[in-house]
């Protein structure tokens, strides 16, 4: 009787320890992401991090893992132990785009991560130097129409390419792509007049719109942005049905326990709908997404089936 009597108590003892192992997080969890600090998907990994931290009260931290497309990033958590300790901040590029323009890609975006959440959308806005003649989008798809391929624009990455490639094929256009590496050189290229116009992100292009070294077209998300209220969407001025922004969401490793990944998900709807943080990403020119895991599973295999079709019909081909 006595020995079990110890044995029950034993029990009783070790229940809250197990219990306590068993809570996520169990130990720091690492938001990796693929670029240099400072960045759209940096600032926003760093947003939801300190929260979570402070709904935890364990260290979230962001491990900057720049290079190669964000390769090493997407490689070294597809590779981490699938525990929630090592999420990736991942850019739409990663998951839609790097399947298709580049020729090897060490990871299948539907089998080796599991979508979480996504965080925030980063709207698209088509941009004009304030010399070049079309005065809205109509305007510019008429100009385009007479000039078949003699109007050139340029992209900061192949994301930027794909999104005027896709509006150019719907609007029945021929456009000259002339890339640059990254969107302040991108932009630089339409505000010196060497380019005719851009598909930039709105953080980069708004501050030049605002004092009139650029002037907006439309904007490629389905509805109307805060910070442009006037300038209609791509849908609304010219081409029915047209969306294409770039988002920004949060992944983990194949395997990891549904469980952590049902209660990121259910955080991550909770951040991204807290007044600071919306407030913080408008700033930014981000809006925020909580688009949930299953949803947005369908987003990447819907775009993933039309980049494709559009980056074929282009002529991209895939690079090293």
């Amino acid at each position: 009787m006595l020995c079990r009597l110890l044995c029950l108590v034993a029990v009783m003892v070790a229940s809250p320890a197990l219990h306590a192992e068993d809570a996520y997080p169990s130990g720091t969890v690492k938001l990796v992401v693929g670029f240099a600090p400072g960045g759209g998907n940096d600032i926003l990994a760093r947003i939801v991090a300190d929260k979570l931290q402070q709904h935890y009260g364990k260290p979230f931290i962001v491990d900057n893992r720049p290079g190669a497309n964000g390769l090493l990033a997407i490689d070294a958590v597809k590779r981490a132990v699938p525990d929630g300790l090592n999420l990736l901040v991942g850019p739409s590029s990663a998951m839609t785009v790097n399947p298709i323009v580049l020729k090897a890609v060490p990871y299948d975006p539907g089998k080796d991560f599991v979508p979480i959440a996504m965080v925030g959308i980063f709207p698209l806005i088509v941009a004009v130097h304030p010399s070049f003649p079309a005065q809205s989008l109509k305007e510019l798809i008429s100009a385009a129409k007479s000039q078949p391929g003699k109007i050139n624009y340029s992209s900061a990455s192949s994301s930027f390419q794909l999104a005027t490639e896709m509006f150019a094929q719907q609007a029945g256009v021929k456009l000259q792509n002339i890339p640059y590496r990254g969107s302040a050189p991108a932009v630089a290229a339409v505000i010196a007049n060497d380019v005719s116009l851009t598909f930039g992100d709105v953080a980069t292009i708004l501050p030049f719109i605002q004092n009139a070294q650029l002037r907006a077209l439309a904007v490629t998300t389905a509805a109307r942005i805060p910070s442009l209220p006037d300038i209609p969407t791509v849908a609304e001025a010219a081409l029915p049905g047209f969306e294409m922004v770039i988002w920004s969401a949060l992944f983990a490793p194949a395997g990891t326990p549904a469980k952590i990944t049902t209660q990121l998900e259910q955080d991550i709807a909770r951040i991204v709908a807290m007044p600071d943080v919306a407030e913080r990403l408008k700033t930014l020119g981000v809006e925020p997404a909580g688009l949930a895991g299953a949803q947005l599973q369908a987003k990447i295999s819907k775009e993933l089936a039309a980049f494709r079709k559009v980056a074929d019909a282009a002529g991209m081909k895939p690079a090293d």
